[in-house]
């Protein structure tokens, strides 16, 4: 049995196979995931489980080196911005219009569909070293 905090099993899986640079996305609800990209569905019901909760998990380890957000995060879901900037205060953003996001997905590793319900709540991870 795992001894640290990230014990879905697929999520497991993915941040191991992850290499300097690879992407990993998590999001709500209703982000639409290209058949090529593959996709952990922790949606249970709405709201459950959170974005903020099921990013907080993944962080605990993946080494994280850029995040990509939407720019419409700004506007529509400046709270969840706050808390992205509140947890990761030291890694540099990169704001790209949703529409990219989407089409960037394509290249993720994988997307973590949660049960978020608010507008925006998506991230793409680009995986750093520990060394």
């Amino acid at each position: 049995m795992k001894k640290t905090n990230v014990i879905n099993s697929d999520i497991s899986r993915i941040i191991a196979q992850l290499g300097h640079f690879d992407t990993l996305s998590i999001g709500d609800a209703g982000m639409p995931v290209p058949e090529e990209t593959e996709k952990v569905d922790l949606a249970v019901t709405n709201g459950v489980p959170s974005f903020m909760d099921v990013l907080n998990n993944v962080l605990e380890e993946l080494e994280v080196q850029r995040i990509f957000l939407a720019e419409e995060i700004k506007t529509h879901n400046p709270e969840v911005l706050t808390e992205i900037k509140e947890k990761l205060p030291n890694t540099p953003i990169s704001f790209i219009p949703h529409s990219q996001m989407k089409q960037d997905l394509s290249n993720c590793h994988a997307f973590i569909r949660t049960g978020e319900m608010t507008p925006y709540a998506n991230i793409i991870l680009e995986s750093g070293v520990v060394f």
